[in-house]
């Protein structure tokens, strides 16, 4: 089966390019010039994955982003950046993109993390399908809600209820940076008192449970100066 992807690009030399080079590696592309006419081309149809150059006119590629996060929460998005700094790669994991791409970038590169965010797709939606009703994968281990456990690498570890709750968290925010403050809120609730080192404190106990190297963590990565993302594999 075709897969269909959207390309927002307002530069019209880079939308040739992409379009061409996506084309004839047999994907079905539809282009778009600015944000507006993004998000217009979005709400036809159906798209396996969407390309989003963050400069564009009318509509930036951070509002296309947050607007098709705000009724699709599913279908991958790669920010396009002309600019390396964290914080506009930060924006753009806050607002729901899986992934980003630097300009200039090459060919290779493009195609590869293509490929590598649809087969992450693919493997999270046939993998959510033929589990149990309520238990999920997060990272390589297989989480149930119902009795607080989580399982992998040959080992079942027992989970606080705080515990269980930040990975439910994480797990409905795959990818996304997420503030401490927003975290506090959504585990131990709006009317919590306490500081943000009760939050880390309970990220370090989870590592010590879901990392092989705690120190060096690959599932709950630390974003200085925010907070945490979950880093899907």
């Amino acid at each position: 089966m075709t897969l269909k992807i959207l390309v927002a690009e307002d530069d019209i030399n880079i939308r040739t390019g992409l379009v061409d080079t996506l084309e004839s590696e047999d994907y079905q592309v539809i282009e778009a010039k600015d944000g507006r006419q993004a998000m217009a081309m979005f709400k036809t149809g159906f798209f396996d994955l969407v390309l989003l150059d963050v400069m564009m006119p009318e509509k930036s590629g951070y509002d296309v982003c947050r607007d098709i996060r705000a009724s699709n929460k599913d279908v991958p998005i790669i920010m396009l950046t002309a600019k390396g700094e964290e914080i506009d790669k930060v924006v753009g994991l806050q607002l729901g993109a899986d992934d980003y791409i630097t300009k200039p970038f090459g060919v290779h590169e493009l195609l590869a993390r293509i490929a590598a965010v649809l087969r992450r797709s693919k493997r999270q939606k046939s993998g959510d399908k033929d589990r149990p009703q309520g238990i999920f994968m997060f990272g390589e281990f297989e989480v149930n809600p119902k009795t607080f456990k989580l399982a992998g690498a040959g080992r079942t570890i027992d989970l606080s209820e705080r515990e269980l709750k930040l990975i439910q968290y994480f797990y409905a925010h795959k990818g996304e940076v997420l503030s401490r403050d927003n975290m506090l809120n959504a585990v131990w609730g709006i009317d919590y008192l306490g500081t943000t080192r009760t939050l880390d404190q309970h990220i370090a106990q989870l590592r010590k449970k879901l990392e092989s190297a705690p120190a060096t963590p690959v599932l709950i990565k630390t974003v200085h100066g925010v907070g945490y993302r979950y880093a899907v594999s």
